[in-house]
């Protein structure tokens, strides 16, 4: 579930892209746990007014997202 190549999106699309990648992880503990992170994140960067640092923020969040997707998929083919 990846967002557009080279569409930008808002803080909220990516708050709710962030949520939904969430559920493709394994187990609820995950889930809750990344759910928590992506909320306290969300939250802690709301007053960000720089565009160049929002986009910078949202850029990161996306490869992290990818990063831990890929992660979880490889631990789980590596298990089978």
């Amino acid at each position: 579930m990846l967002p557009l190549v080279g569409a930008e999106l808002t803080p909220v699309q990516l708050y709710r892209h962030l949520l939904r990648c969430c559920r493709q992880l394994p187990n609820a503990a995950m889930q809750q746990h990344y759910r928590h992170a992506i909320r306290q994140g969300y939250t802690s960067h709301s007053d960000e007014d720089d565009p160049e640092r929002i986009h910078t923020i949202i850029q990161r969040a996306v490869t992290d997202a990818l990063w831990i997707l890929d992660k979880v998929r490889m631990n789980f083919i590596i298990s089978s």
